[in-house]
């Protein structure tokens, strides 16, 4: 399976004509989701666009239940192959996931093979987008993994003539030959448990990269959101680097973590944050457990943003969908801190939408192209950082400099006196700094201490050392 450069890719576009596609929904009266028909299938005229694909018409059908055969009822089948053929379209795109059989038995209704159709479903195509996209290793063995788990359940699509043989027995051989179809499906299966053995090196080397991570104390934030919400360029605007951001579908699917210089924060004065692949709804199960490596940086996180479109008018359904997938992951129990973005594309001012925003805790408003209320943000950050610190009474002896280094560095000091064991500070730092200093936790109603002048102070950590110096 072969990736090349987002180059590349654009110029076997533009030499290639363009796939003209049909799209189909729909309606089920049971659907949940806050996606109307209409709404869901426009979205998928996007996804079809970022693939590559023109769209040229579309059709919808209200249904109790899909039809076992066909998904859509037989009269629907008979008016979209009349449309394909009127508007030129050789694909029909369905808006939801097709089992292997009624994929075939559509493409068949429509004219099958001989007549060069072809049906895909939502699945395939958000497939086809996350093949397109994936730049690094790790994103290319995550969608590889996927699009197998996809195809192995689809050969007989592929082979319908189960006579032909391959192997004739012998040393090593499976018995007395296996059809094309079953060695098809042996090889499939032996890459999937390659990919998975790969993905799993994959998984364990993040992990002692985020234990790394967690042995510099510096806090982590996940970036989250709809896809093309605006994560990557919120994440450039916050850390000055320069992740591939575009007004498109799924335009990053490789988490980059990136340092955070924050000198306006007086606890944290930088953090390390991740960007994370786009959601969308009716994500593919496939992917959720291709990515499953990539999408641990926001369980593990110390913090997630959630941005949010706010000119887009399906914002609500788009944050309930990343509400929804959060909870699937088992994060939606993180402290999350939601970004109204793209302020620059909405007609009310950023005040406006500021104070709209003041009235939901934890919710920002920012044009991160613009880099407008970014301050906000960072202070925002600050603040939920701090409401996870623990409180800690300490009293550091004078010759443990190491020790007043981290409080410093890490901690937000809060009240601070000499006293003639050590300084005594009262400061909320980090949860693994507070295991820390446990050892030298003081109860101060139990034991009573003498304040020292600063110059009493000095004189004690000058006997101290010399004592250390001359034993």
């Amino acid at each position: 399976m072969g990736y090349g450069t987002k180059e590349e890719e654009d110029m076997r576009r533009e030499t290639q004509p363009t796939e003209k596609c049909y799209l189909v929904g729909v309606d089920f009266p049971r659907d949940r989701s806050m996606f109307s028909i209409d709404e869901s299938l426009e979205e998928l005229g996007q996804l079809a666009e970022t693939a590559g694909m023109e769209v040229v018409g579309s059709n919808t059908q209200k249904l109790s239940a899909p039809v076992t055969s066909t998904y859509i009822g037989s009269g629907k089948v008979r008016e979209v192959k009349t449309a394909m053929a009127a508007t030129g379209a050789k694909t029909c795109v369905l808006d939801d996931e097709l089992s292997p059989a009624q994929q075939r038995t559509l493409e068949r209704a429509f004219g099958g093979e001989q007549a060069g159709i072809k049906v895909l479903d939502r699945t395939a195509l958000i497939l086809d987008i996350f093949a397109q996209h994936a730049r690094t290793r790790e994103g290319q063995l995550q969608v590889e993994l996927a699009l197998y788990q996809y195809r192995l359940p689809r050969l007989t699509r592929l082979w319908t003539h189960l006579e032909r043989q391959s192997g004739q027995g012998g040393v090593g051989l499976r018995g007395p030959g296996e059809t094309q179809l079953e060695s098809d499906r042996r090889i499939i299966n032996e890459k999937i448990s390659a990919l998975r053995r790969t993905l799993e090196s994959v998984r364990a080397h993040r992990k002692r990269q985020r234990n790394s991570r967690k042995k510099m104390d510096i806090p982590t934030v996940s970036v989250v959101g709809y896809t093309n919400a605006g994560k990557s360029t919120l994440v450039n605007a916050l850390t000055t680097s320069t992740i591939f951001a575009e007004d498109m579908l799924f335009a990053t699917l490789d988490p980059t973590t990136r340092r955070a210089q924050l000198p306006e924060m007086a606890v944290h004065p930088e953090v390390l944050i991740t960007d994370t692949v786009g959601f969308i709804q009716k994500l593919p199960t496939q992917l959720i457990a291709a990515f499953r490596a990539t999408l641990e940086e926001v369980v593990e996180a110390d913090v997630v943003i959630h941005v949010v479109d706010y000119s887009n008018p399906m914002r609500e359904a788009h944050e309930e969908t990343v509400d929804s997938v959060l909870e699937d992951l088992g994060a939606g129990h993180k402290p999350t801190i939601t970004v109204w973005n793209k302020l620059d594309l909405v007609e009310e001012s950023l005040e406006d939408v500021s104070l709209a925003a003041v009235e939901r805790e934890h919710t920002i408003a920012v044009s991160a192209k613009e880099k407008q209320g970014l301050e906000n943000l960072v202070a925002e950050i600050g603040l939920v950082l701090t409401e996870l610190m623990t409180d800690v009474e300490v009293i550091v002896p004078y010759d443990r400099g190491d020790i007043m280094n981290e409080i410093y560095t890490q901690g937000a000091i809060e009240y601070e006196q000499y006293l003639a064991e050590g300084t005594y500070i009262a400061a909320a730092v980090p949860t693994a700094l507070s295991k820390k200093l446990k050892t030298i936790r003081v109860d101060l109603e139990a034991e009573e201490v003498e304040e020292l002048s600063e110059a009493e102070m000095w004189k004690q950590l000058a006997k101290k050392r010399q004592a250390t110096t001359n034993p």
